[in-house]
């Protein structure tokens, strides 16, 4: 896109138009884009089949945080010829030379190639742990706003991603543990939980924390219990908070206690070994967490 001001010293004609299908505004002598993506306040046209739909419609590329460019690239051709296919002048040809050669440099620097590298890795973790579209959008802004701050230097790229993967699951409250995003990721726990603790601060934000009852679904339906188990599972939950069992508590491993205890009060008894497997919790804190809940509120949960 060029500016108006140097179009009107390197295009003496400086014949403008407006094209409507691309909303470009345009030089007809030398093809020179002056303006781009014109908002249309005109109706919008109706079409009957899905051909004419996408023919009328007037929207244009999708414009995403997690493309390098936002989806509003730059194609400048190698040929020095104007749309109607005539040769540029000499003045203009030295000119698009340099266009080419800063958009070339740009495509080159080093944040560029830290976000591609970031939002391919982006897209293999989101289908791994099968994160909404919002989510992906939010960790691509995210993201930037800590490469704008300029902490990314000397620091792993995967993790500080795992690690805004994370804060975003946690702001957006979507049930995405540390282990589940460390797995996807291929990046050790302990590195994002230190990656995660420094952003915060240096963000200055506290996510929300989870609560047990948002994996119980998905121990749940992994270990293959009933409803009826399912139900009490979320009771169990509820009288623990309500007695203060799962304050400063793992709420994973709250979960999968209560999914064991709830098995075994209504007779299908699933293996503390196979819970721990799904949810990624040790045997041991699994049978701690469900001999506190059992001394707390044992008489609730049999009444």
């Amino acid at each position: 896109m060029i500016t108006e001001l140097v179009h009107q010293k390197t295009c003496r004609k400086n014949k403008v138009i407006t094209d409507l299908n691309t909303g470009e505004v345009a030089c007809t002598n030398c093809g020179a884009v002056l303006s781009e993506r014109v908002v249309d306040s005109g109706p919008e046209s109706l079409g009957m089949s899905s051909e004419e739909y996408q023919t009328n419609s007037r929207v244009g590329r999708k414009i995403s945080l997690k493309m390098i460019d936002m989806g509003l690239s730059t194609i400048i051709e190698s040929k020095d010829k104007d749309a109607t296919g005539r040769g540029l002048s000499s003045e203009n040809r030295r000119m698009f030379y340099r266009l080419r050669m800063w958009d070339r440099n740009s495509r080159s620097a080093n944040s560029v190639k830290s976000f591609q590298k970031a939002f391919t890795m982006l897209d293999g973790i989101g289908a791994k742990l099968g994160l909404p579209e919002p989510v992906i959008e939010q960790t691509a802004y995210l993201f930037r706003k800590i490469a704008a701050k300029k902490i990314l230097a000397g620091r792993s790229t995967a993790g500080m991603l795992c690690a805004a993967i994370y804060i975003t699951c946690r702001m957006t409250n979507t049930p995405r543990t540390l282990q589940d995003v460390a797995s996807a990721g291929n990046v050790n726990k302990k590195s994002i939980q230190r990656i995660y603790r420094f952003l915060s601060r240096e963000l200055d934000i506290t996510p929300e924390i989870y609560h047990p009852t948002e994996f119980v679904t998905r121990i749940a339906k992994s270990v293959n219990i009933s409803e009826k188990a399912e139900r009490l599972a979320y009771r169990i939950l509820d009288l623990s908070a309500r007695n203060g069992v799962s304050a400063s508590k793992n709420p994973m491993a709250m979960a999968s206690a209560a999914v064991y205890l709830a098995s075994i009060k209504n007779g299908e008894k699933v293996p503390q070994l196979k819970i721990s497997k799904v949810s990624g919790i040790s045997a041991v804190t699994i049978r701690d967490r469900t001999k506190e809940i059992l001394k707390k509120v044992g008489g609730e949960i049999d009444g």
